[in-house]
């Protein structure tokens, strides 16, 4: 799939919680300040449209649009494109990027393991 731009991962993001589908005014209902024009959001539609994440159904004049793409698949694909572009695809490269960069605490990193090693229990 084609990447997105942060327009297009915005309208997408708006969508997400209206899984029957949405119409234009609803996604931008859905959009936080500054909101684009209600032409440019449908466009931007259309465009995730083309790229295969939404589909969009007539109805009378305008369009339902409906994710195709759950946001879990969205943050997996984007997740590893970035691990994939940025760290020659190890996530260990990524987990020790953040960690020298002092953006994940020891206690985190802790989180981690316990999440890797199979505890099933949520880290607080």
């Amino acid at each position: 799939m084609e990447r997105l731009t942060q327009p297009e991962e915005d309208a997408l993001r708006a969508l997400w919680p209206l899984p029957s589908g949405a119409f234009v005014k609803d996604v931008l209902d859905g959009l936080p300040a500054p909101r684009p024009p209600y032409t440019t959001l449908a466009s931007t539609l259309r465009n995730l449209e083309r790229k295969g994440y939404v589909h969009a159904e007539k109805l009378g004049n305008s369009f339902r649009f409906s994710p195709l793409v759950s946001a879990d698949d969205y943050q997996r694909r984007s997740l590893g494109a970035l691990v994939k572009e940025h760290f020659r695809g190890s996530y260990k490269e990524l987990v020790s990027f953040f960690a020298k960069e002092e953006k994940v605490s020891a206690a985190d990193l802790q989180d981690i393991l316990r999440l890797i090693e199979g505890g099933d229990k949520k880290a607080e």
